[in-house]
This record gives C-alpha cells, sequence and structure tokens, in this order.
C-alpha cells in the first residue's frame, strides 16, 4: 500500500526555498499577535500599579485624632472627611458661600455650594471639563520630560486612558513586552528601563491580565459565533461555535509565578489544557503543561489571536501531537533578550491536544508517544515573542525575527526527527509571517515537508484589517509501506489550501467581526483492484463570524 506523493528531490527543493524566501524575503523588505496551545492568557499578579498616581494635593494627609481644623487642608479628627467636607466644620465662616462662580478646581473641590445654587462642587454643570471631576475614563494624563513613555515614567506619567494600541511602541517603549509570560519574569525584555508591569505594553495590551488590578484569579471568556457556506455541498449552517473559559492567577507565595486552566465548552466540554510556571532566575523559568512540545506559532493560540482564524491544519496534522504532560525550561540568552531558548520533554496520548486526562486508542495502538526538542528564538530587529498576536490594530513599529528548532517525536506508529523555521516582519501596517516544517519519517521511509506564508495590511487604523495565507503539504510515496494506515498516516495526505480574509474591529480590537474564505484540496488515495487510484477533494466556504474576548 502506498501513497500519492512527490519525489523526495522535490520535497526538500521545497522545504529549502521556503527557508529561504521565509527569511531572505524579509529581510528584504525590511528596509521599511493569542490556548500545545500555551493560551495568551496568563494572570500572575505581580505589584500591580493604579490606574494613576495620586498627587499630595489630592488626598490631605491624616492627623492623629483631635479637633477638626476647617481651612487647614488636613483631616485632623481622623473621620476620613476634611475641612469643609466635615460635618463639625458646617457653621464655620471658611464654609460658608461666598456667592462666586463654580469655575476653578479649587472651588470645585472645597465642598461648598459656592454660587448657592443648590449642587455642590462636581455635582455643579460649571465644574464640567474641571480636572477634579473627572473620572479614570476621560481625565488626560500627566506628561513629563520623557514624554511620558520609557526610561524616568511613571505610572501618573502617561496617558493610560487613551487608546492602549496609541501609547504602545511610541516615545521610547520598544514594544516588546505584550503577554503574560514576558510581563511576569521579572526582566526588562525589550531593554527599554521598564520591567513587567512598569512597562506600557504590559499595562495597556488588552491581552495582558497579569497587570490589571483585581485579586489573585481571573476569569477570562472567549467566545466565536459564525455562518458558513459550503460551495461543494451548497449547505449552509449557523452555530455558536467557542466559548473558551479560563481561570488564570498567581501560584501562592511564590513571585512572578502563575497558572492558566482553560475549559473548552464543545460538543464534549473538556478542561483542554492547564499550565504552571515558575521563575528561576534572572528570567529564566520552569513550566509544567498539559500539552505537546510544540515548535510551530500555529499552536500558540487563541480564537482572537490568529490572521485567518483558525491554524493551518497541515502545518501540525503530520508534526506535532497531542501529549499528556510536557515540561519546558526556557529564558533569555543575552542581557537585552534578543535571543531566547526554550527546551521541552513530553509523553503521553491525549485524546484532544493539550487534554486534561484521557488517551487516545482509535487503532488499538498502545506503543507510548513522546516527543523532545529546543527552539531558538532570535530578535534581530525590534521584539516579538511567540505569545504575540499578529493581528494589527495600530501601525506597529519595524520588527523582524526568526526562530528555528528541531525535535524528536515517537507516535504510535512514526519515529521522525523534525526541523522547523518561522520568521516574522512586522512595519507599519504591514505584517508577514512564514514557516516550514520538515521530516523524515524512519519507520516506514518517506520525507514529509509543509510551508505556509501569511500576510496582513492595516487597511484602516482601528478598524480593518485584510489578510491572507497559502501552504501546502508534501510528501513522498513510503519507502517500506505498513500492512496498515493508522489513524495519524491515514490524514498525511498531500494538501493545497488558500484563504482570505478581512476583520472588522467592532469594538478595540476586542469584538471582531471576519469574513472568512478558504479553498482547500487534499489528494487521497484508494485502493481498487489492487491498484492505488489518487482521489482529489475540494472543499471551498465562507465563513462570516463574530468573535468576542473579555
Amino acid at each position: 500500500m502506498t501513497r500519492q506523493g512527490t519525489s523526495w528531490t522535490s520535497i526538500l527543493t521545497t522545504l529549502a526555498f521556503g527557508v529561504w524566501s521565509a527569511t531572505t524575503t524579509t529581510v528584504a523588505l525590511a528596509a521599511p499577535p493569542v490556548d500545545a496551545q500555551p493560551v495568551d492568557d496568563f494572570d500572575p499578579p505581580s505589584i500591580v500599579p493604579t490606574d494613576r498616581a495620586v498627587d499630595a494635593t489630592e488626598v490631605p494627609p491624616t492627623a492623629a485624632s483631635g479637633p477638626e481644623i476647617c481651612d487647614d487642608g488636613v483631616d485632623n479628627d481622623g473621620d476620613t472627611v476634611f475641612d469643609c467636607g466635615d460635618n463639625d466644620c458646617k457653621a464655620h465662616p471658611a464654609c460658608k458661600p461666598d456667592g462666586g462662580p463654580e469655575d476653578t478646581a479649587a472651588r470645585c473641590a472645597d465642598w461648598i455650594d459656592n454660587d448657592s445654587d443648590g449642587v455642590t462642587d462636581c455635582d455643579d454643570d460649571e465644574c464640567n471639563g474641571q480636572d477634579v471631576c473627572m473620572g479614570s475614563w476621560d481625565r488626560p494624563g500627566k506628561a513629563t520630560a520623557t514624554g511620558g513613555v520609557g526610561p524616568g515614567a511613571t505610572a501618573s506619567s502617561v496617558d493610560y486612558n487613551a487608546a492602549p494600541a496609541d501609547l504602545i511602541g511610541v516615545r521610547g517603549d520598544n514594544d516588546g513586552e505584550r503577554s503574560d509570560q514576558l510581563c511576569a519574569d521579572g526582566i526588562d525584555n525589550d531593554n527599554d528601563g521598564l520591567i513587567d508591569c512598569e512597562d506600557v505594553g504590559c499595562r495597556l495590551d488588552p491581552s495582558v491580565t497579569i497587570c490589571r488590578p483585581a485579586g489573585n484569579i481571573r476569569f477570562s471568556v472567549v467566545a466565536r459565533t459564525q455562518g458558513t457556506y459550503d460551495f461543494e455541498e451548497k449547505k449552509s449552517n449557523v452555530e455558536f461555535s467557542a466559548i473558551q473559559l479560563r481561570a488564570l492567577g498567581q501560584i501562592p507565595y511564590i513571585q512572578n509565578s502563575f497558572f492558566l486552566l482553560s475549559f473548552r465548552a464543545e460538543k464534549t466540554p473538556r478542561m483542554v489544557f492547564a499550565m504552571f510556571q515558575i521563575p528561576i532566575k534572572g528570567g529564566h523559568y520552569f513550566n509544567l503543561n498539559s500539552g505537546a512540545g510544540s515548535l510551530s506559532l500555529e499552536l500558540v493560540r487563541s480564537v482572537h489571536k490568529r490572521l485567518l482564524v483558525d491554524p493551518a491544519f497541515y502545518m501540525l496534522n503530520g508534526f506535532e501531537q497531542g501529549n499528556g504532560a510536557a515540561i519546558e525550561f526556557g529564558g533569555p540568552i543575552d542581557k537585552r533578550a534578543k535571543f531566547l531558548y526554550r527546551a521541552f520533554l513530553a509523553g503521553g496520548s491525549g485524546r484532544f491536544a493539550g487534554n486534561i486526562g484521557g488517551t487516545f486508542f482509535p487503532d488499538g495502538n498502545t506503543n507510548f508517544t513522546w516527543s523532545t526538542g529546543a527552539q531558538l528564538w532570535m530578535n534581530l530587529i525590534g521584539y516579538y515573542n511567540r505569545f504575540d498576536s499578529p493581528l494589527l490594530y495600530v501601525p506597529a513599529p519595524l520588527t523582524l525575527s526568526v526562530a528555528v528548532g528541531s525535535k524528536f517525536d515517537q507516535r504510535p506508529q512514526e519515529r521522525y526527527p523534525a526541523v522547523n523555521v518561522q520568521t516574522t516582519f512586522r512595519y507599519r501596517r504591514l505584517v508577514i509571517l512564514g514557516e516550514v516544517y520538515g521530516k523524515r519519517e524512519l519507520n516506514f521511509g518517506s520525507w514529509q515537508a509543509a510551508y505556509n506564508a501569511q500576510i496582513g495590511v492595516l487597511a484602516i487604523k482601528k478598524r480593518l484589517l485584510f489578510a491572507g495565507d497559502f501552504g501546502q503539504y508534501l510528501t513522498t510515496p513510503f519507502e517500506r509501506p505498513p500492512t496498515t494506515l493508522g489513524y495519524d498516516l491515514r490524514r498525511q495526505n498531500q494538501e493545497t489550501q488558500f484563504r482570505g480574509a478581512a476583520h472588522v474591529y467592532l469594538w478595540r480590537e476586542l469584538f471582531m467581526l471576519t469574513l472568512l474564505y478558504a479553498d482547500r484540496r487534499v489528494l487521497t488515495t484508494n485502493i481498487v483492484d489492487g491498484v492505488d487510484m489518487p482521489v482529489l477533494s475540494k472543499n471551498k466556504d465562507l465563513r462570516l463570524i463574530f468573535q468576542f474576548r473579555f
């Protein structure tokens, strides 16, 4: 029994060309981001700054208990109110209306109805626009000599009430800390002088949960509903296609640690992912999780974080596996965190990728599965990490990163070494992603390769993003065909796919409407009278998707 395939020289040529194009082509362009499934939502609560620092003049100092003095700006009797706000001062001459207008910050915060119109301070319409009467939503930020962002800035110097994407990556911020992992490692990953929750990206990026004022445990939801029309079957369907629930928090007594529990409500509700991470020293970490030790960025995903909504099946099917448990070590190689490493060891057969508990033996094959590998991440220009979202919401600073990894996998029927190369390029309104995966199957003798190229263009800032991708999965026939094709082998068929999408941001980058078209063609082999007969199946569908995250 053989499979439809191409020559091994074609595979190697494709693999080499994909690696070259994913790097050199992107470099030529350089002259001008996410549940493996590590999820992008983690919540280690470290030191959490407040929304804004309070001036010493806004909250008066409290003196020891004593009689209230009504004109010194001090809560003398310790009852939490001071001067004319204290009932003890109602009859004091300093607290009588003088008939003048409520037209200054001082007069709008003195607890006196100065113009005797029946409303006091910020309740008076004349106080509209005064800084003391603005809430955290509309209060303007405070400027500093550094422009409010970067080394020397403080929580009170940044306009945290502007649109988050307007402040990230500008005026001294290097836009390199925008994930819960990097915002909880205790180092300045992007070398802009601000560490973890002091960094603007950690404070403002909506995908970062650890730096928001909250308790030690947070709850998060990603929801997606979609309507689909299948052009081949001429059928349509509407469904609530995904609800993912996450519990995030800090591991007690371990600073900068965190855990994540992810629950997916589908036809069979299940816990799909668990992660526990603790720091070691200097930004290095130890991680225990329920997912596979993966190399592909496509597995670092949530409903919210992929340019084409779902990962390309052909990039994962023949190369990644859903293991039962994995341990990982990682951290920076250099002081600026331009180069990072990660190494992993995983084993077991989860029923689903990253599932908690259960095994998957569809063919009655109980061979033990395991995987081990390592990856080097290189930030050549700017900073981009594997948990970042490639979705552009506002123009982005120049970024070029390359990841190179390798691993050895044993599946129920297969054993193979694999290599993976990925590159990410961002500049202004353009993002380009390239990935190449290749492996040599040892048991049956086969070369397999897959590549995927994605592009995103921000057509309208904060409103419209166009995206598209193209890729293939190629394989040579088995040199030593198995007597039976197991579950994994049956799904390894030659495939070509291209997709296009338009993302409309309905509310910030959290509520989106997506129109997605996909054209997928799979070449399989049927045996008829002992002869291999190739069969080409086509699938074309159009989806309208609403997705929301909070």
